[in-house]
């Protein structure tokens, strides 16, 4: 455990936001699995309602240090053809 205040100080901070992150990480989680449900039952407004809110955790993500950018990219692209694949294979 430190001993000076600035490093104290650094380790709650660090603390605060790994908790951030989880939850963040947790919701994206969350997120996708739900949007794959939605693309199960085929109607395709429902699907892109809930991609873009994927995308738009992610993106929040990647906008902080909680996901590198092209983790975010590849989270994003991944499940663009998973979707994709979903909706062909119901039609």
């Amino acid at each position: 455990m430190p001993n000076i205040k600035s490093a104290k100080k650094r380790v709650e901070i660090g603390e605060r936001n790994r908790k951030v992150n989880i939850e963040l990480k947790s919701k994206v989680r969350t997120l996708i699995k739900s949007s794959l449900r939605t693309a199960e039952t085929g109607n395709e407004e429902a699907v892109i309602a809930t991609l873009a809110q994927v995308f738009k955790a992610i993106d929040k993500g990647a906008k902080g240090s909680t996901y590198h950018k092209n983790k975010a990219a590849r989270l994003k692209s991944r499940l663009s053809k998973k979707v994709k694949a979903i909706l062909e294979s119901a039609k």
